[in-house]
Formats: C-alpha cells, sequence, structure tokens
C-alpha cells in the first residue's frame, strides 16, 4: 500500500466550540493550541510545547471530532491513519509505512492522528507468529514520537487505554479520557442536531444512554425518513394534480 492508500481523507473543518465534552478537557486542549500559537516566542526561553497528546474513553464520544478542530484551529493539514488497517495491510512493512507516515506529517507540519492506537499494544503481547514484527514496530513508534518536532503535534486515540504498553503511554504529555454523554449533555447536543431542520420535523423521541455517534447517526435515520416522506407525499400530490 502506498501513503495515499493508509491516510483517510477527511477535510472536514470543526469548531472547538462544536466539541462537547468535560471543561478539564476544554482547558487542557485550550492551552496546548495557545502554546502552539506562541511557539516561536515560548522558544525564546527555552519552552518546549506540549505536542504528544492521548485521546481515550468509550467509542463515538468525540475523539476523532477533537483531533480535527485541533487541526482547524491551528490552521494545519490533519493526517489521519486508522492503525489496525496499517498493521493489516502488510505487516513486514509496517515499520517503514509508519515512519512513512511520520516523516509525511513532519514535512508537512501537519496535526498526525493515529486512531486505534491500543492495536499495537494489543499485538504486542499478543503470541502469534507476528509478535516479533510488532515488537519492533513498538520501538519504531517510541523513536518516532521521541525525536518528532514541536511544529508537528501527535494525537493518538483509543478505546482501550490499559491494552497499551506503558512505555508508549509514558511519551504522552497530556492525556485526555472521553467519557459516556448523560442526558443534559445529550439533549444540549440534539438541540444542536435538530436546529438545522425543518421546525416541524425536530420533535424527535430522544434516546439516552447512547454516544454522540449514536445520538447523530439515530437523528439523521429518521430525519432522512421523514423528509424523504414528505418528498413523496408531495410527488404524489403533484401526480394526482397532473
Amino acid at each position: 500500500m502506498n501513503l495515499y492508500e493508509l491516510t483517510v481523507n477527511d477535510t472536514e473543518k470543526i469548531a472547538l466550540s462544536d466539541l462537547l465534552f468535560s471543561d478539564e478537557n476544554k482547558s487542557a486542549l485550550a492551552q496546548t493550541i495557545k502554546e502552539h500559537q506562541y511557539i516561536e516566542e515560548l522558544k525564546k526561553y527555552n519552552l518546549k510545547v506540549d505536542h504528544k497528546i492521548l485521546l481515550y474513553g468509550h467509542s463515538g464520544c468525540g475523539k476523532t471530532t477533537t483531533a480535527k478542530a485541533i487541526a482547524t484551529a491551528l490552521d494545519k493539514n490533519i493526517v489521519i491513519i486508522n492503525l489496525s488497517t496499517l498493521i493489516n495491510a502488510r505487516i513486514g512493512e509496517t515499520s517503514k509505512n509508519i515512519k512513512a507516515i511520520f516523516d509525511k506529517a513532519i514535512r508537512e507540519k501537519a496535526v498526525l492522528f493515529l486512531d486505534e492506537f491500543d492495536q499495537i499494544g494489543k499485538s504486542r503481547d499478543s503470541d502469534d507468529k507476528d509478535v516479533g514484527e510488532m515488537r519492533r514496530l513498538v520501538n519504531t513508534i517510541i523513536q518516532l514520537i521521541d525525536y518528532l518536532p514541536n511544529e508537528s503535534l501527535l494525537i493518538c486515540a483509543t478505546n482501550h487505554y490499559h491494552s497499551i504498553d506503558t512505555a508508549l503511554l509514558r511519551r504522552f504529555q497530556i492525556r485526555l479520557k472521553f467519557e459516556m454523554p448523560d442526558e443534559k449533555e445529550l439533549d444540549v447536543y440534539y438541540d444542536k442536531i435538530v436546529a438545522s431542520f425543518p421546525s416541524h420535523l425536530q420533535d424527535i423521541p430522544r434516546k439516552y444512554a447512547i454516544s454522540y455517534a449514536e445520538a447523530k447517526d439515530y437523528i439523521h435515520t429518521i430525519m432522512k425518513k421523514q423528509i424523504i416522506a414528505e418528498l413523496e407525499l408531495l410527488n404524489k400530490k403533484q401526480r394526482l394534480e397532473s
């Protein structure tokens, strides 16, 4: 596989104000973004910016969205890699591919987002025939993280924090936990989603104890059904009148 095939092409721009998560996470991200905005000034005092972030917690609670929002805030490109795809592509070339991806992010001073980061930790502890390759991959990743220039920002995401090797965890200066939203937080999110649709379609029964991603999919599915039903009713009416 080439680099184009390994990266996810996602140019969606997300505003920080659109993120829904804890005040603690918001504060940590705001500080990181400010550090990168004033990186040259901080260099004068030999102060290094935090540029290695681990996002962990429940699936669908905003980890990928957060990475894209950070890239948007810093006006940087984002290079998105799903590590499970990278590892499964061709086991013998994994280390070479991950190095090429890091080189690309460094060259472009981009945000590098590695999703499913736990794939490395899980694979390292496995007993299969490729465990040696996985150990070499972990060593490669550690070296690449250690020598990542401050101008580049590494963000990794996982749903399985405790399966990641501690040697890797220590490399991250910031670790942010993503929790499942409560009813109040989901209501705020529901209100934001339905606001862009006609008012007569907004009264939809709400589901709780689900992630933000699940809530979005649920609303969009209902909305599509309602909009299509209205269009079909209108088409039928027009056919009868013609």
